[in-house]
Protein backbone atom coordinates (compact mmCIF):
# COMPACT_ATOMS: atom_id res chain seq x y z
CA UNK A 1 0.00 0.00 0.00
CA UNK A 2 1.85 3.56 -1.33
CA UNK A 3 2.20 5.72 1.91
CA UNK A 4 1.27 9.48 1.63
CA UNK A 5 3.99 10.89 1.97
CA UNK A 6 7.35 8.14 1.13
CA UNK A 7 7.92 6.38 -1.97
CA UNK A 8 8.58 2.79 -1.25
CA UNK A 9 11.71 3.24 -1.94
CA UNK A 10 12.20 5.71 -0.09
CA UNK A 11 10.69 3.68 2.78
CA UNK A 12 13.01 0.71 2.32
CA UNK A 13 16.28 3.24 2.25
CA UNK A 14 15.17 4.86 5.16
CA UNK A 15 14.32 1.47 6.93
CA UNK A 16 17.76 -0.04 5.66
CA UNK A 17 20.03 2.73 6.95
CA UNK A 18 18.20 2.90 10.03
CA UNK A 19 18.45 -0.44 11.07
CA UNK A 20 21.99 -0.69 9.73
CA UNK A 21 23.45 2.39 11.46
CA UNK A 22 21.50 3.16 14.85
CA UNK A 23 19.06 0.17 15.79
CA UNK A 24 21.28 -3.31 14.27
CA UNK A 25 23.70 -2.81 17.07
CA UNK A 26 22.03 -2.33 20.17
CA UNK A 27 19.07 -5.04 18.83
CA UNK A 28 20.91 -7.79 17.04
CA UNK A 29 21.63 -10.30 20.12
CA UNK A 30 21.33 -13.96 20.36
CA UNK A 31 18.02 -13.27 22.24
CA UNK A 32 16.51 -11.42 19.67
CA UNK A 33 17.96 -13.04 16.40
CA UNK A 34 15.02 -14.14 14.50
CA UNK A 35 12.16 -12.10 16.02
CA UNK A 36 10.56 -9.65 13.78
CA UNK A 37 11.16 -5.67 13.85
CA UNK A 38 8.85 -3.18 12.98
CA UNK A 39 10.46 0.72 12.06
CA UNK A 40 8.86 3.48 12.03
CA UNK A 41 11.14 5.25 8.76
CA UNK A 42 10.40 8.72 10.45
CA UNK A 43 11.15 8.59 13.66
CA UNK A 44 12.73 5.55 14.28
CA UNK A 45 10.66 4.27 16.86
CA UNK A 46 10.74 0.43 16.09
CA UNK A 47 9.37 -2.56 17.85
CA UNK A 48 10.18 -6.26 18.14
CA UNK A 49 7.90 -8.61 18.46
CA UNK A 50 6.57 -10.28 21.50
CA UNK A 51 3.29 -11.96 19.80
CA UNK A 52 4.79 -13.57 17.10
CA UNK A 53 2.26 -11.18 15.16
CA UNK A 54 3.40 -8.83 12.47
CA UNK A 55 -0.01 -7.53 12.21
CA UNK A 56 -0.78 -6.90 15.80
CA UNK A 57 2.95 -4.99 15.92
CA UNK A 58 1.91 -2.41 13.03
CA UNK A 59 -1.39 -2.01 14.60
CA UNK A 60 0.50 -1.07 17.60
CA UNK A 61 3.40 1.09 16.00
CA UNK A 62 -0.07 3.24 13.53
CA UNK A 63 -1.59 3.48 17.33
CA UNK A 64 1.37 5.69 18.83
CA UNK A 65 2.43 7.14 15.91
CA UNK A 66 -0.63 7.40 13.35
CA UNK A 67 0.30 6.75 9.45
CA UNK A 68 3.43 6.05 10.39
CA UNK A 69 5.60 4.83 7.26
CA UNK A 70 6.84 1.13 8.26
CA UNK A 71 9.05 -1.24 7.28
CA UNK A 72 9.48 -5.00 8.95
CA UNK A 73 12.68 -7.05 9.16
CA UNK A 74 13.84 -10.45 10.74
CA UNK A 75 16.88 -9.37 12.76
CA UNK A 76 20.00 -11.64 11.74
CA UNK A 77 18.63 -12.43 8.22
CA UNK A 78 18.16 -11.19 4.88
CA UNK A 79 14.59 -12.14 4.42
CA UNK A 80 11.08 -11.78 6.80
CA UNK A 81 9.54 -15.06 5.68
CA UNK A 82 10.51 -17.62 2.93
CA UNK A 83 8.15 -19.36 0.68
CA UNK A 84 8.98 -23.02 0.06
CA UNK A 85 12.36 -22.61 1.67
CA UNK A 86 14.50 -21.86 4.34
CA UNK A 87 15.58 -18.88 5.43
CA UNK A 88 19.34 -18.59 6.34
CA UNK A 89 21.37 -16.25 8.23
CA UNK A 90 24.03 -14.40 6.10
CA UNK A 91 27.43 -15.71 6.66
CA UNK A 92 28.97 -12.40 7.07
CA UNK A 93 27.35 -9.42 8.34
CA UNK A 94 28.74 -6.11 7.27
Amino acid sequence: MPHARLMSAAIDQRGQELYNDRIRPIIETEDNLGKLIVIDVETGDYEIEIDQNSLSMSKRMHARHPGAALIQFRIGYDAVVAFGGVRLRPSKRG
